[in-house]
């Protein structure tokens, strides 16, 4: 049997910080009504997470079937390739824009547009490769506004992992991070080994005591292997 269906509404979002407009998706729950709160769902490659993640979808089964809270996502896509680059990569020419257009910009509207708890907690940011690091980063700089982070196979260099080490409120932010132990050569990023830096990283998470849930997937750097953990990720961070 089907279950009921959200519904997904389309934003142009104009930016500031940007000084661009945004494509944004909006999921609220077949349930939803403004005289309850919910949590909120950030997610960079929004479009993606949609259409090959189908995170929709495992949305209304998991919100239908009582396994997690009602919750409201909004996503946000990138124009192109490039695009991408510069506002998720720590080196992108838009990437502190970027992350003030999350934090500055994108919360506060969320906030007035929707009834939101408005809780560091109630946020979760998330995203896959460069997606990934973009969340991450986004977290570590505004650990009170988004407590918790998705972390699907992000791209880490030695900028990310500095981060982490001089992070000082691990308490306020909490983690779920997967890699896929095939993800030794990426071929969409040059060949990079992606599976090492992740590992440091989750080991830098345990030190730092970040509250973090970590698991090594079979399977290589792509949706084929990221789809089916989308809803695992749900489960966890909003059971």
């Amino acid at each position: 049997m089907p279950f009921p269906q959200g519904t997904i509404t389309d934003i142009d979002f104009k930016s500031k910080e940007l000084g661009e407009t945004l494509s944004l998706l909006v999921y609220v729950p077949a349930t939803f009504s403004p005289l309850y709160k919910y949590s909120l769902l950030i997610v960079q490659d929004g479009k993606d997470y949609f259409q090959m993640g189908r995170l929709a979808r495992y949305a209304d089964e998991l919100i239908d079937q009582n396994e997690i809270e009602n919750i409201i996502i909004v996503g946000a896509h990138y124009k192109n390739v490039t695009d991408r680059r510069n506002k998720y990569h720590p080196e992108g020419d838009q990437n502190e824009a970027y992350i003030r257009f999350l934090a500055h910009e994108l919360v506060p509207w969320i906030d007035k547009e929707y009834p939101t708890t408005g809780m560091g907690k109630g946020r979760t940011l998330m995203g896959d490769s460069l997606a990934g690091t973009v969340s991450l980063m986004t977290a570590l700089k505004y650990p009170n506004t988004f407590g918790q982070v998705i972390l699907h196979s992000p791209y880490v260099d030695d900028s990310v992992l500095e981060t982490v080490k001089n992070h000082q409120n691990s308490s306020l932010v909490d983690v779920y991070h997967v890699i896929g132990k095939e993800e030794t050569v990426v071929k969409v990023s040059n060949n990079r080994d992606f599976l090492t830096p992740n590992r440091k990283l989750h080991q830098l998470f345990l030190e730092k005591g970040f509250n973090t849930f970590y698991d090594e997937f079979e399977g290589g750097h792509s949706w084929k292997y990221w789809q089916s953990d989308v809803k695992r990720a749900l489960q966890k961070m909003f059971s």
